[in-house]
């Protein structure tokens, strides 16, 4: 390998290049990103840069110098074609590879007919949180639509700067299908015990401009509006490039358990647009997860570098949602489960414990803030514990 040319430079971009000169790679790397930023860390964009406690720069991913990595920075320069082993950028660079790592990520799903209002923001980019981040500085009230994580971490913090929010749902209630009906009450609960609104079940048929702000017309005839609004509605993969390489891209780029994209022999995929296959369970979920990310990238170096690969990615993924200074923790496949059992239960949020099942065996935990708990149930799931086995540590821990 003389050229590993990585598209994407977001946290699975970057950690590939630091992973690949960590394991002694000495060839020539070219980073491509079509951000101007150099590459950051997006969870803060929703909490911590959203709010404005955290300066900008705090969210730079690379400490030190890009210029140590030895590699070749494209950005502001997005891949818009794949062919003959070379990526053409929209500048008209092409870049030949040896290896390729596709680690562009997903981008914001929009609704039908989703008007370009200045007050009506997604939120995936720096840029993006720079304008919702505007809006909410001279705004009373928000609207948010969809009642997942991203959604629920942008209401978080415009609670607590003191804005009046209202949420709003197509499903019977927010995370029912991610966590199941139980925990999606507590976390709808962990929404309307600090002052928002949430109404599920209801369609929305439009979305128009209100005195500058921003209304939602639903289908029962009732209206809600706010001076902004965010659209939190899941992602969509954006793999129109890649058409030359050949292989199936609707559903994300379908791996192998190192991350090369099946059929190909040198192109990868790392991070959100990667479905890898699972080590355990065989099937080929994306898993948008921080964690995730990283630990692919640094599979995927060891495999381009020739090195051992000392372990598996996604084996017990982790992912985390901070909101009003709690701090929710999953491990594992909820989405596997056919089966939830409360573990912990000590009368209020925070503290409250879930297990996941699937054919009796621990699949998935989910922790209200009780990090010393998780970390003890991470490795039953890790095992694949039975429910008797999850049930006499649950036993065990609350007797302490």
């Amino acid at each position: 390998m003389s050229h590993v040319v990585v598209v994407g430079a977001g946290l699975g971009g970057l950690r590939t290049v630091e992973f690949l000169r960590a394991e002694g790679f000495s060839g020539r790397i070219s980073l491509v990103g079509d951000e101007a930023h150099e590459p950051y860390d997006r969870p803060p964009l929703s909490k911590q840069i959203l709010a404005g406690t955290w300066p900008e720069e705090r969210a730079t991913l690379h400490r030190g110098e890009l210029a140590d990595l030895n590699v070749s920075l494209h950005l502001a320069r997005s891949a818009i074609s794949l062919d003959d082993g070379a990526v053409e950028l929209n500048d008209g660079v092409r870049l030949h590879y040896d290896a390729l790592v596709v680690a562009t990520g997903v981008r914001p799903r929009r609704l039908p007919g989703q008007p370009d209002h200045p007050e009506l923001h997604v939120l995936r980019t720096l840029d993006d949180c720079r304008a919702l981040r505007c809006s909410l500085s001279r705004a009373r009230s928000l609207l948010v639509v969809g009642a997942g994580f991203i959604g629920a971490e942008v209401a978080a913090t415009a609670r607590m700067a003191g804005l009046g929010v209202t949420m709003l749902e197509a499903l019977p209630m927010p995370f029912g299908r991610v966590l199941g009906e139980q925990m999606g009450q507590l976390c709808a609960r962990l929404q309307t015990d600090n002052g928002v609104t949430i109404r599920c079940g209801v369609r929305l048929t439009d979305l128009v401009d209100s005195d500058g702000g921003i209304a939602a017309q639903l289908a029962d005839g009732s209206q809600v509006r706010a001076d902004c609004g965010v659209v939190g509605v899941g992602t969509v993969v954006d793999a129109g490039w890649l058409a030359g390489l050949g292989v199936p891209t609707a559903s994300g780029l379908l791996c192998d358990a190192t991350g090369l994209v099946e059929g190909t022999g040198n192109v990868y995929g790392v991070g959100d647009i990667a479905a890898w296959r699972h080590p355990t369970f065989g099937d080929r979920p994306r898993i948008e997860h921080w964690t995730s990310a990283t630990e692919q990238a640094a599979v995927v170096a060891q495999r381009i570098a020739g090195a051992e690969i000392t372990r598996l990615a996604d084996a017990v993924p982790y992912f985390w949602s901070d909101q009003y200074g709690l701090t929710l923790q999953l491990v594992g496949r909820c989405d596997l489960a056919t089966s939830v059992e409360v573990l912990h239960d000590p009368g209020a949020i925070k503290g409250t414990v879930a297990g996941y099942f699937a054919d009796g065996a621990l699949v998935a935990v989910l922790a209200f803030h009780a990090p010393r708990l998780l970390n003890r149930y991470r490795r039953l799931v890790a095992a694949g514990a039975s429910e008797y086995e999850v049930r006499s540590a649950a036993a065990e821990l609350a007797s302490r």
